[in-house]
């Protein structure tokens, strides 16, 4: 899958998820807060996408960032506010920074050759082994050989399971080098920390996703028992002890302070070498928090979100927004077939053939 969505690029993935682009007049805070972590992380502007799916998740694709895009779900734009979804935005972009899906697609290469040359060899093994066997001269002849042919065959079973788990452990760590680049891009860890608490808290399933594209997204997706306790089986970190790390930074946000976090989990060992750290930004402090803590959050500001999410699909599915003068936001479905309609609040008449000139629906 690695390989398929470097080289076909990321509109075959996106297209595999049911994701759409939009454009920054279907919903503006998006857009300001992809392009601020853009600035921050030196990035071009990707393209951004939204997914139909009320479950919450997101994650980025492209081969560099010049093909970027990243992709959302209704979801969590509904239930996010703005500190969070900058934290994930910023943690997607890290991806693209790092250069993750470069990264990840040679090691997954890596992998496939040395199961290949195992399974060459074992089929060579299986097909000589008749020859082996006639040209036996002694019987300590055959047990040396025996023994070598036990030995060859255990290793070749082995080095495609080792090369596996090598390879699941490098996206675990590109996982937390990701958390680490959001912390310091954001200036604010708790942003991050509370939007994975909520990601993985949430119990709706997240339809859109499959085996193919579920190592993408920031979250895992896949809500089995069995493969969520398989840590050294699993693309992604545990949810937990990435939000612990995060809340343990203390009150700078610099990816040295993410690192001795992260080793106060890890018994000392260093999330990478000091070369991986030498361009990323210096040390700041911790900044205040621009949105409403969630445990403060009035009902009114999440239904707002809720609403500008739901209007962001219906201005993509061809509804026409009309305002009129008392304020009152008419929304006008696609196929209307009268050629006025009247204000519900102050009964003032609107005609659709101008509304349509003036202000033309969204697409």
């Amino acid at each position: 899958m690695n390989l398929f969505a470097y080289f076909a690029g990321p509109s075959a993935v996106l297209a595999m998820s049911g994701a759409r682009e939009i454009q920054k007049r279907d919903h503006p805070q998006l857009f300001n807060v992809v392009e601020e972590m853009a600035i921050a992380a030196g990035l071009p502007m990707p393209r951004i996408y939204i997914i139909d799916d009320t479950a919450m998740n997101a994650f980025a694709t492209g081969r560099d960032p010049q093909h970027a895009a990243v992709a959302i779900t209704k979801g969590l734009l509904m239930k996010l506010n703005r500190d969070e979804l900058q934290g994930v935005m910023a943690h997607e972009l890290s991806h693209v920074k790092n250069r993750d899906m470069l990264y990840m697609t040679l090691a997954a290469i890596l992998v496939g050759a040395v199961a290949l040359l195992a399974d060459m060899f074992l089929r060579g093994l299986w097909y000589s082994g008749a020859g082996v066997r006639r040209r036996r001269s002694s019987r300590d002849q055959g047990g040396a050989q025996a023994i070598f042919a036990i030995l060859a065959i255990l290793a070749a079973i082995l080095a495609p399971i080792v090369a596996r788990l090598l390879y699941l452990a490098c996206s675990r760590r590109r996982e937390y080098l990701a958390d680490a680049s959001a912390a310091a891009l954001t200036r604010y860890p708790e942003g991050l920390a509370s939007a994975l608490e909520k990601i993985s808290g949430d119990r709706e399933v997240l339809e859109a996703a499959n085996r193919a594209t579920a190592h993408l997204y920031i979250v895992h997706p896949v809500r089995s028992f069995e493969e969520r306790a398989s840590a050294l089986m699993s693309t992604h970190p545990p949810v937990e002890e990435r939000i612990a790390i995060l809340r343990s930074m203390g009150h700078s946000a610099g990816m040295a302070d993410y690192q001795a976090a992260w080793q106060k989990f890890h018994k000392g060992e260093k999330l990478a070498s000091a070369a991986v750290f030498s361009g990323a930004p210096k040390a700041a402090p911790v900044r205040p928090a621009a949105a409403t803590p969630r445990a403060q959050e009035s009902k009114e500001e999440r239904l707002r979100r809720a609403h500008e999410a739901m209007d962001m699909f219906r201005r993509l599915g061809g509804f026409l927004f009309i305002t009129c003068g008392c304020g009152a936001s008419l929304k006008i479905p696609p196929g209307f077939s009268r050629p006025q309609v009247n204000c519900p609040r102050c009964g003032a008449p609107h005609d659709l053939a101008e509304a349509k000139q003036s202000g033309p629906a969204i697409q």
